[in-house]
């Protein structure tokens, strides 16, 4: 018989956990580790990541911690940070537009 190994789902709740409250992930990667101190040697580049592009941000310093090169695959995944980032950005802003009417 074959026996399944069931594995956690711990990975995906991480996931939506970041793309839900990114800059809460940032706040307490910031205060709990130096993971961003890793990425980043500026915290004026920091601090606007935080305000403009949360998402962004935590992507990139994925990439420079675990050493991937800014390439292929993982330049698509920084590509779509950014696009989820100026998503959510205009989003709320053709939100406000629509109820001034």
């Amino acid at each position: 018989m074959r026996q399944f190994i069931r594995r956690p789902l711990m990975p995906c709740l991480l996931v939506v956990l970041i793309l839900a409250f990114p800059r809460l992930v940032l706040a307490v990667m910031f205060f709990t580790s130096t993971y961003l101190q890793r990425a980043y040697d500026s915290l004026l580049i920091l601090a606007l990541g935080f305000c403009f592009l949360p998402l962004t941000t935590i992507v990139y310093a994925w990439m420079l911690n675990s050493h991937r090169p800014t390439e292929g695959v993982n330049l698509v995944f920084l590509l779509v940070a950014v696009l989820i980032d100026l998503g959510a950005l205009g989003g709320g802003e053709s939100h406000r537009r629509r109820q001034g009417r």
